[in-house]
């Protein structure tokens, strides 16, 4: 367990100061600040934000970032006062500064909100930035899921991808699993036009009880609907794939995404050919996604929180 990334945040807000620039989505980005809880510009915000929260479960506000009227809230809470940071539960809240509306986004613990991307395309309305977080602390199996939190234009409130309940895309999970030997990578991507995906690898090898498995996933968004897309590979596709992950490097393009890349050093891409294949893989992916990596356009209104 990680504590917050402070720094990644503290990174993103010199860019944001410095006007640092993106191709894609460059006004909304203007339009964006995390809130200074020292400067009494921002005290009306806080202000604002702790009411609407009152009659919600949390211990302390960690972090507030406003687009236009709708504020993207962090909050931890904590079982006792003897508790230790790390086993705090994090929520991210979507909150109306136009009205005292909130919806609860997403329940989780280790959070690390990285910079932005770029899931949207060229037609992006607004900037999305990248969320890695775990499902349990000290637990046997945690699951690590990725996500981005982005304001929605139509709805003028704040939205997340790729989630089913508290599961948004798993990028890796922890733990082993008797008579199978997993192998695991994952990377953000970019396409020829700047557009983001995520591509995720699994590979199960049991140990000749039967065929080795691929799980290969490609995560992304319509960049005519801006709706989040979820799509296992197979044949082909997933050889592709395969390669773009093993390949990615998404810290050469900005260091504060580095988190976005795991696997790479591993035996599985170091069997993974630099050039596709002309005979038929040797290991066939099997796409058939596992419960949690089903996608859906918003959030749930109401969500149980996994302690």
């Amino acid at each position: 367990m990680v504590e917050l990334r402070w720094r990644g945040l503290g990174i993103l807000a010199g860019m944001l100061a410095c006007g640092a620039s993106l191709a894609v989505g460059q006004p909304a980005i203007d339009a964006f600040h995390w809130v200074d809880f020292h400067d009494s510009k921002d005290a009306p915000t806080v202000t604002w934000v702790t009411q609407t929260l009152k009659a919600e479960k949390w211990t302390s506000i960690r972090e507030i970032g406003v687009q236009w009227d709708s504020a993207i809230v962090l909050t931890a809470e904590r079982k006792t006062p003897q508790s230790t940071p790390p086993t705090d539960v994090y929520t991210i809240w979507s909150v109306s500064l136009a009205k005292h509306d909130v919806q609860p986004l997403l329940h989780g613990m280790n959070p690390r909100i990285l910079n932005w991307t770029t899931f949207g395309g060229m037609y992006q309305q607004a900037p999305e930035l990248a969320l890695l977080y775990d499902d349990c602390y000290g637990c046997e199996s945690p699951s690590t899921f990725f996500t981005t939190l982005y304001y929605s234009v139509k709805e003028h409130a704040w939205r997340t991808r790729w989630m089913r309940g508290d599961q948004a895309a798993t990028v890796w999970t922890a733990g082993n699993v008797e008579g199978v030997k997993r192998s695991q990578a994952y990377a953000l991507i970019v396409d020829g036009t700047g557009r983001n995906t995520l591509g995720t690898w699994t590979h199960n090898d049991y140990g000749g009880a039967k065929a080795v498995e691929d799980f290969v996933f490609e995560y992304g968004v319509d960049p005519t609907s801006g709706m989040e897309q979820t799509q296992g590979l197979s044949g082909k596709h997933a050889e592709d794939m395969m390669r773009r992950i093993c390949r990615a490097e998404p810290a050469l393009a900005d260091p504060t995404l580095a988190e976005l890349a795991r696997g790479q050093n591993s035996a599985l891409c170091q069997d993974v050919p630099e050039t596709p294949t002309k005979t038929k893989p040797g290991r066939r992916p099997t796409t058939t996604p596992p419960a949690n990596n089903h996608g859906q356009s918003s959030p749930p209104k109401a969500l149980g929180s996994k302690k």
